[in-house]
């Protein structure tokens, strides 16, 4: 337990808050100098929270799949190099995709732990099906805000060491933060602000969901799913998000994409976790809500974050599916580095 409380220390006391002013942000309280979201902030935890919920982790069940993570699809540098019109889910938040000559990677996260410290924290349960090194061209990056499972500094420096091309699309407040970092084109955006790129529409969405890097810089950046549309295909990165309307709005506005990539773990316990991450029964209410044509599931399987045992998720999503009637290969839980096509290329052999 003690352990865990430094850890936590040290990521209260590690980031850096970006002074920028975002006061024309319809998103951005001015008062409190910090962005929010409408339905309040999920972060807005006490004390006495913070501890039943570091009780509640160090007092839970250590199950197998904890301990020997789940089973992974290799790939090497020249199976990527071949890389078209397909999806792979990496492992937690990071997705490489392709369509039309463009190669998209969001959220990418290849350290050993999600952590501000390499020597604790919660540590990479799954490995990765690949080295950064063996990238294909990546031309997106795609970040949903800045918390250490799904913004690593390590994994982002490599990335452009490799490729110092890259461009990569942030929420407003972490433009700073990439740059610092090494990013050379960095395009930051709010919710709802659209740019196009190599005939892609590329927006950020509301979620909700909250940041922080330190104890210093709640909510100083902002946070965001992600909707990239080509005249023939769309995709959905919800990133890190509760249940909310949002996902209905972003529907309404933008249209139900093709594929939609959907956070399915890290829910428990409920009561502390219920703002900002959903449960598999309210992921699969979102791909109802975002009217999807394909789903696949995010954010499970790869750091131990939350009390549930790490499987659970995947069977829980299949439990729901069945209960709506929604066809289980539309709404998939791949493996760690499992390659996908259907849903951009299409499967005439599937049933609809």
């Amino acid at each position: 337990m003690y352990r865990l409380l430094t850890i936590i220390l040290c990521f209260f006391l590690s980031g850096c808050v970006d002074k920028m002013d975002y006061a024309n942000s319809p998103n951005f309280n001015v008062q409190k100098k910090r962005f929010q979201h409408p339905a309040g902030d999920p972060s807005d935890k006490t004390v006495a929270d913070l501890f039943k919920m570091v009780r509640e982790f160090s007092n839970r069940a250590n199950d197998q799949s904890e301990r020997q993570g789940f089973p992974v699809t290799y790939s090497d540098q020249a199976t990527l190099s071949a890389f078209s019109e397909s999806v792979i889910w990496i492992g937690q938040s990071s997705i490489l995709l392709n369509h039309n000559g463009v190669t998209i990677l969001t959220d990418p996260h290849f350290s050993g732990r999600a952590s501000p410290v390499g020597f604790a924290g919660p540590k990479r349960v799954t490995p990765t099906p690949f080295e950064i090194s063996d990238l294909p061209v990546v031309d997106v990056v795609l970040i949903s805000h800045n918390h250490y499972d799904h913004l690593d500094r390590t994994s982002i420096v490599d990335l452009i060491a490799y490729q110092p091309s890259i461009k990569f699309f942030v929420p407003l407040g972490l433009a700073k933060t990439l740059r610092g970092w090494g990013a050379k084109d960095v395009t930051e955006l709010d919710w709802w602000q659209a740019v196009i790129l190599d005939g892609m529409e590329i927006q950020p969405t509301p979620v909700q969901h909250w940041s922080k890097r330190s104890f210093f810089d709640r909510n100083k950046s902002l946070w965001a799913g992600w909707m990239v549309k080509w005249s023939d295909f769309s995709f959905y990165f919800a990133g890190d998000s509760g249940y909310s309307d949002d996902f209905k709005e972003t529907s309404k506005r933008l249209g139900g994409p093709t594929l939609a990539a959907i956070p399915i773990g890290a829910y428990e316990p409920r009561d502390f976790m219920k703002a900002a991450h959903m449960n598999p029964e309210e992921a699969v209410q979102t791909f109802v809500d975002l009217g999807a044509k394909y789903a696949l599931a995010i954010h499970w399987g790869t750091f131990k974050l939350t009390t549930e045992p790490m499987d659970e998720p995947k069977v829980r999503l299949r439990q729901s599916l069945t209960k709506k009637d929604i066809a289980l290969h539309r709404f998939r839980s791949l493996q760690h580095g499992e390659e996908w096509r259907t849903p951009i290329r299409g499967d005439t052999h599937v049933k609809r």
